[in-house]
């Protein structure tokens, strides 16, 4: 399957049929707490659209980082958003979709340490919110849709039907980010990926714009003593409670 997105044939003949209910689920948190996991496997497991909120501010990050903008410059930055066109194509190899930046696949390219050191400060930038989370809700608004990120219950799905607010100790978090890094960087520390998260941390939930918050009707999922597996039966039986 391709295209911009994934959504199962089996799922719409369900919906059709109405045999269950097509939900709008918002999955929140701190980074690498695994929200893409379990959004992409959810999403899958349910037929329904997957969006990567954070694959997006990823791309913004790499667009202004080539084209050398003073992140800084709000007016210079607002500017070069008008040449940003965001989209997904499905990826049969890894069941997922890829980011594309105007008509380029950057997926692999936005994992990159110098991406991920700058996009909580892009991703705090108002212009670039308005930018992203304009296309969130317009991917979303059928419904039947998986999003992750830092604001998808409060500000882009604030009547989602469940919202998730996902969390893990920092020793699990750092842990994890760095097992992901090493492999590319086989000389970063431990303490330059603790920094680097904390770093995120502060601007995410501190930034001006839509920060990140643990929304009050969010089900906490802290998965720091989960497996993947684990994690996803959870989320699956909040799902199924809500369908009726």
């Amino acid at each position: 399957m391709h295209g911009r997105y994934f959504f199962s044939e089996a799922a719409a003949i369900l919906l059709f049929l109405g045999v269950s209910k097509s939900l709008t689920i918002a999955i929140d948190g701190w980074s690498s707490c695994g929200k893409s996991t379990l959004a992409r496997q959810l999403a899958s497991r349910l037929g329904y659209l997957y969006v990567d909120s954070g694959a997006m501010y990823r791309a913004i990050t790499l667009y202004l980082l080539r084209k050398g903008v003073d992140l800084s410059d709000l007016t210079q930055v607002r500017e070069r958003l008008k040449e940003i066109r965001l989209d997904f194509s499905y990826n049969p190899a890894r069941g997922a979709s890829d980011m594309i930046l105007n008509g380029e696949n950057v997926e692999a390219e936005i994992r990159d340490m110098k991406v991920a050191t700058h996009v909580s400060a892009v991703a705090a930038i108002p212009s670039v919110r308005e930018l992203a989370v304009a296309r969130q809700q317009a991917l979303g608004k059928a419904g039947g849709v998986v999003m992750d990120g830092r604001d998808i219950g409060s500000v882009v799905f604030p009547h989602a039907e469940l919202k998730i607010f996902m969390t893990a100790s920092p020793e699990v978090r750092t842990q994890r980010r760095l097992a992901e890094l090493l492999p590319k960087y086989p000389e970063i520390t431990v303490e330059e990926v603790k920094t680097n998260l904390s770093h995120r941390d502060h601007i995410d939930s501190t930034r001006a714009v839509s920060p990140l918050i643990q929304c009050p009707d969010a089900r906490i999922l802290d998965n720091s003593e989960l497996t993947i597996e684990g994690q996803l039966e959870i989320a699956s039986g909040w799902v199924k409670s809500l369908q009726g």
